[in-house]
């Protein structure tokens, strides 16, 4: 387990205030200085966090059978692809099946030249509006975001978490450890089995 006071998105820092304001609460005189009741806290948040988030594993919580597509291919073919998906964006793998990159939505809007959907709808309702982008005549290779955030099988709590913490992307690879393609790990797909309420 990552340790706490290296990762301060697991843990809430207490100041000294803090500490001497929860000793109040406690009847009677607690003989402790705010140094060693900040270890204990340490300590048991730490354990609490495992606790909590143990079987929380990329292997457990991604998609499996999940369509891959080839740098090589147009982004109109890729654009179907995604949309049969039923994804916002699919894995880029090579000839062995490692994944090299990945497609999005976003990366369509980059090539539009535009931030979201509304803006490219906006634009086109301008009478002077002209797509000049050729989604037939691009490969994929040159769309797509290289390298891709991925997370590997045995991926716990805080690695999944810094990898969404990262990146905006709505999912991430799951790879084994030759870096090829074993499933796709949805951001509310983590975030609806962390509960992360269950942390604060």
């Amino acid at each position: 387990m990552t340790d706490p006071q290296q990762d301060p998105e697991l843990e809430i820092e207490l100041s000294d205030d803090d500490i001497l304001d929860a000793m109040k609460q406690i009847q009677g005189y607690v003989d402790v200085f705010t140094d060693d009741f900040r270890v204990i806290y340490h300590h048991a948040h730490r354990h609490a966090v495992d606790r909590l988030t143990r079987d929380l594993k990329a292997e457990a919580l991604m998609r499996r059978d999940v369509p891959s597509l080839s740098p090589d291919v147009t982004l109109d073919v890729a654009a179907r692809a995604i949309v049969q998906s039923g994804f916002k964006g699919l894995p880029v793998v090579d000839a062995d099946g490692c994944v090299i990159g990945m497609l999005t939505e976003t990366d369509f809007l980059r090539r539009l030249k535009v931030d979201t959907f509304l803006e490219l709808l906006l634009n086109m309702l301008d009478d002077r509006f002209s797509l000049e982008h050729r989604c037939q005549e691009t490969p994929v290779h040159v769309a797509m975001t290289a390298p891709a955030r991925c997370v590997p099988l045995d991926a716990g709590f805080a690695q999944i978490f810094t990898a969404f913490r990262e990146h905006d992307g709505r999912s991430t690879p799951v790879i084994d450890s030759a870096g090829r393609l074993q499933g796709l790990l949805l951001r509310k797909d983590f975030l609806s089995a962390a509960h992360l309420e269950r942390l604060l």
